[in-house]
């Protein structure tokens, strides 16, 4: 579960096994027991699920994702090999 980087007391991540096949891009965030899952198409941050965050910080976490977008592509083809 390799963490790709940290905002505040968030961390964005990866799992290890993303699917078979593996699904398209996207990103964790964690805080804790909360996370949720941002799928990333075009220049959007799409909430793909979440538990425990409430819906202004989704939104913030949402901006953070967008802004690290090239950041996050880099490593998840790094990592899977895309």
């Amino acid at each position: 579960m390799p963490i790709i980087f940290r905002h505040n007391k968030l961390a964005f991540l990866f799992y290890s096994n993303e699917g078979d096949p593996l699904e398209p891009l996207h990103i964790h965030a964690r805080r804790g027991s909360s996370i949720a899952k941002f799928r990333i198409a075009d220049d959007e941050a799409i909430l793909a699920e979440s538990y425990g965050f409430r819906a202004h910080e989704l939104n913030q976490i949402a901006k953070i994702v967008l802004k690290n977008r090239k950041l996050i592509e880099r490593k998840w083809n790094e990592y899977f090999g895309t």
